[in-house]
């Protein structure tokens, strides 16, 4: 073997190992992070428990799948978490005033498609950059949320076939973990498998590229802002179920914790890019480190600190050798 021929075997893998480590690092990071509360946390390992991080995460996961095709479009939603408290108070609000419960889904989510499409009316047709376009609509909603219910909560007269959406169990796997699995497969075939998937990449990929091979730039960007929000909106309706009560300021979490979802998995399997398999091991990542600090004991805001610290160095990770762009 000549040095040549020895130097070119030694740089490709070399090549192989940094791939791998592009691609796959912070799962080992969760595959690590998993067995090690499984190892030294007893109750961590038990078949409730397990059922109950999925039902933790479902919201999350929802809520992540609709940033996903956003983050897909270079456009980013910050007003998502006042979505699903808009939900989380118009489906309760409804439901009490004696609405049928199939009218109340449909409302849900006609005003889930309105959000959106003002969101997109305001980013394609005004100019608005979304970042400050969703956080005045976000702004907005805030202030519906409240007006909605006079800043109460809203308890009892909720229909038990509603509060069943979230609170039920089907062979004891909670209802939310079929949501969270119908709305993931949903995603990923929309995103994977089909020309509307392939397009969100492309105009979040290369905007004029897109337009010059004739896709619909403004429709594909609005209709991402318009996911987002129905998403958001099916997540808000089924986290009031869960909590059987309509709050308005319940969604809020949802913003930060959406967005590091989709983050987390842009660093997994196609480094750099948003998609629907990295964002639930996004949401995985955040539900195992939850629940394992929870049986732990510790406070949350040391919860928090922690929570912080492990994102950023499983970012960092890839960040090393990868560019993730986000805009």
């Amino acid at each position: 073997m000549t040095v040549n021929s020895a130097a070119r075997i030694g740089e490709s893998s070399t090549g192989k190992r940094s791939d791998f480590l592009q691609r796959y690092s912070t799962l080992v990071v969760l595959v690590l992070m998993f067995l090690g509360f499984s190892i030294f946390v007893d109750r961590f390992l038990t078949p409730f428990n397990l059922s109950n991080i999925f039902q933790q995460i479902a919201i999350l996961t929802i809520v992540g799948a609709g940033l996903t095709f956003g983050f897909a479009a270079k456009e980013i939603d910050l007003s998502v978490g006042y979505t699903v408290g808009l939900a989380g108070i118009l489906a309760p609000v409804l439901l009490v005033d004696g609405w049928p419960l199939a009218v109340v889904l449909v409302a849900v989510l006609a005003s889930g498609v309105l959000v959106g499409l003002v969101n997109g009316f305001l980013v394609t047709r005004i100019g608005i950059p979304s970042l400050i376009a969703t956080l005045a609509t976000g702004s907005i909603l805030f202030g519906i949320n409240f007006l909605l219910t006079e800043g109460r909560a809203i308890y009892g007269g909720i229909p038990a076939s509603y509060l069943a959406l979230g609170q039920g169990r089907i062979a004891g796997i909670p209802n939310l973990a079929f949501f969270m699995l119908a709305a993931v497969l949903i995603a990923w075939f929309v995103m994977e498998r089909t020309v509307f998937g392939r397009y969100i990449y492309a105009v979040g990929g290369n905007q004029k590229a897109a337009e010059l091979s004739g896709v619909r730039i403004t429709f594909y960007r609005m209709a991402a802002l318009v996911l987002v929000s129905v998403f958001a909106v099916v997540a808000g309706a089924l986290l009031a179920a869960r909590l059987g009560s309509g709050q308005p300021n319940v969604g809020e979490r949802y913003l930060l914790d959406g967005l590091a979802t989709v983050f987390i998995g842009m660093t997994m399997f196609r480094p750099g890019t948003a998609t629907i398999l990295g964002t639930f091991c996004g949401a995985l990542f955040i539900g195992v480190i939850n629940n394992g600090l929870n049986l732990i004991g510790m406070d949350t805001y040391v919860q928090n600190i922690v929570k912080g610290v492990i994102i950023l160095i499983a970012v960092a990770i890839v960040s090393r050798t990868t560019k993730l762009n986000l805009l």
